[in-house]
């Protein structure tokens, strides 16, 4: 993630709020434009962005930042559906990366769903070594 200092913009005049209330009313459709050039936003970038030009419509001051999605580790063991100690227990390991805000354990999301994902490919992979089909020769000894 690139470290950008916040961007805030004021709230918009009624002469220009009023139009873009209306224009977010009467359309689903957003679609944004860089150097002449349509692009189409996912889903949820699409919903950031309009829910950005319904708070300006509405009068409010707004502020973009960028956030780094830190969990508790009672956020992350929840999330990883494991118990608090045995999450200590992989941080510990240096299993799961974590980051420290002064004695404070902090685990990024993306980490934990790596994770997550991770456990889930050994999973299948131990699973399919076991589906294996016997052998026409009969068991291994």
């Amino acid at each position: 993630m690139t470290a950008r200092a916040p961007r805030s913009a004021a709230a918009l005049p009624p002469e220009q709020a009023g139009p873009l209330r209306r224009a977010l009313t009467d359309s689903a459709d957003v679609t944004v434009f860089v150097d002449g050039t349509a692009h189409r936003l996912p889903g949820e970038a699409q919903a950031a962005v309009v829910d950005l030009l319904a708070r300006l419509s509405d009068g409010d001051a707004v502020q973009v930042t960028s956030v780094a999605e830190l969990l508790t580790t009672s956020q992350a063991a929840e999330l990883a559906g494991i118990s608090h100690s045995y999450l200590r227990k992989l941080t510990d390991a240096g299993t799961l990366p974590v980051e420290y805000r002064g004695s404070h354990r902090r685990l990024r999301r993306s980490d934990v769903e790596e994770w997550l994902r991770s456990q889930l490919r050994r999973g299948e992979a131990s699973a399919g070594a076991d589906a294996q089909p016997p052998s026409p020769d009969g068991p291994a000894s």
